[in-house]
């Protein structure tokens, strides 16, 4: 990531503006309905609705809810969202009928200093993934000012991410400010000793993670299932365990790249084993070099576990991303969750955990706030370990992403 500094909300003059504040609503809906099941992502912003809506300001706030593909689909629309806000906050969230336009245009108009209006999702329109300069000229011409708070979204160049910044006196939001501080800390600065815990299915995912974080970590941590990928690299069958081949070398560079830092890297050594993928199947514990043909790894196992826990016991600061295996199903979870109540046990270290299916994992067992941080962003705190900088931050701080236009 880029080193220079972001603009913050403290650095604009913001008393009674009209302020755009790009946020990530995109939150999880109950199967078959419009009820929000987690609204983690709302609270996450209200820091700074709260701070713009104490200046006087006009709050706009706008984000994308679900892939609608550009086009309108009912389901889709903020209004539950714009409700539980209203709930949360204890005060009016008014809707347009659309992101940009003359309706839109007309209830920022009436919007009284301090209140607050949501737009209609923004991926109801084909510019905003395509990075339209004219659907970013009339989400612009709606506000003074541009804030994004969207970590999520940080690594789309979108309209309302990228292009609307280039427009408008732009600045991160509290919580895009904190996402970057202390991701960024614990790459660059971090407590030693730094350990890096990477899990998830496939190495493809994280090749580029895993070739930052070596360079940079004490300790690397792997599990999941790409665990496979380098088991198999050393020479090991590994059953009937989803691997890329064709990955393979990248695992024996990434492996000799550690041995050559002096990086020690932990790989497990038994593994929680299925003959078929689905959560009720039969199921054994067994050393990694002895899985039985067609049968195939869920979760590491406890011997391995056990030392995954001690080897962070030490740490000054940990980055995870991602679960040591199947931790949806609840047979194949006890790696993660060991993992997880260990690292919330430390009291002299850093914990910094990627978005998505870890902190997923690490929310069911209710341990968030025994974390320093979880990440609000999957895919975006991802590529933020892997060095890049990201479109969204880039318009932040007035410097080229790392992604080309």
């Amino acid at each position: 990531m880029t080193i220079a500094k972001l603009v913050t909300l403290r650095d604009l003059d913001l008393d009674g503006k009209t302020v755009l504040v790009r946020v990530d609503f995109n939150v999880p809906f109950r199967p078959g309905s419009t009820e929000i099941s987690d609204d983690s992502r709302v609270r996450a912003s209200l820091a700074t609705i709260r701070f713009l809506a104490d200046r006087r300001c006009k709050v706009i706030l706008c984000s994308h809810v679900g892939r609608p593909k550009g086009r309108v689909v009912e389901e889709l629309r903020v209004q539950p969202i714009a409700a539980r806000l209203a709930e949360i906050i204890g005060r009016p969230v008014p809707i347009a009928p659309d992101c940009v336009g003359p309706g839109a245009a007309a209830l920022v108009d009436s919007t009284p200093p301090g209140g607050l209006l949501m737009l209609e999702n923004l991926r109801f329109h084909p510019g905003e993934e395509a990075n339209d300069p004219g659907f970013a000229q009339a989400l612009a011409a709606l506000a003074q000012i541009y804030v994004n708070d969207a970590f999520g979204a940080a690594h789309r160049a979108h309209a309302s991410t990228d292009g609307v910044a280039r427009l408008l006196p732009a600045a991160a939001g509290f919580l895009m400010q904190r996402e970057i501080d202390i991701l960024g800390s614990v790459l660059n600065a971090p407590r030693r000793p730094l350990v890096a815990i990477l899990g998830g299915a496939k190495v493809s995912d994280k090749i580029a993670a895993l070739q930052n974080l070596v360079t940079r970590a004490d300790k690397l941590l792997i599990g999941g299932g790409m665990g496979a990928a380098f088991l198999k690299a050393n020479g090991m069958d590994v059953g009937a365990s989803l691997v890329e081949d064709d990955r393979l070398d990248v695992a024996r560079e990434i492996a000799d790249d550690a041995a050559r830092l002096d990086v020690q890297m932990l790989l497990p050594t038994d593994v929680v084993v299925t003959d078929a993928f689905a959560e009720s199947a039969s199921r054994r514990v067994t050393p990694a070099d002895q899985i039985p043909p067609g049968w195939m790894i869920m979760d590491i196992g406890p011997q391995t576990a056990a030392a995954y826990v001690e080897a962070v016991r030490d740490a000054g600061a940990v980055i995870w991303n991602g679960p040591m295996g199947v931790s949806e199903w609840p047979p194949f979870a006890e790696g993660t969750n060991r993992l997880a109540r260990a690292l919330a046990a430390l009291d002299h270290a850093v914990t910094v955990l990627g978005g998505g299916s870890t902190a997923e994992a690490v929310d069911a067992l209710g341990l968030t706030d025994s974390m320093t941080h979880v990440s609000t962003g999957g895919g975006a705190s991802l590529e933020f370990l892997e060095g890049r900088t990201l479109p969204g931050v880039a318009a932040l701080m007035n410097i080229p992403s790392d992604y080309a236009a």
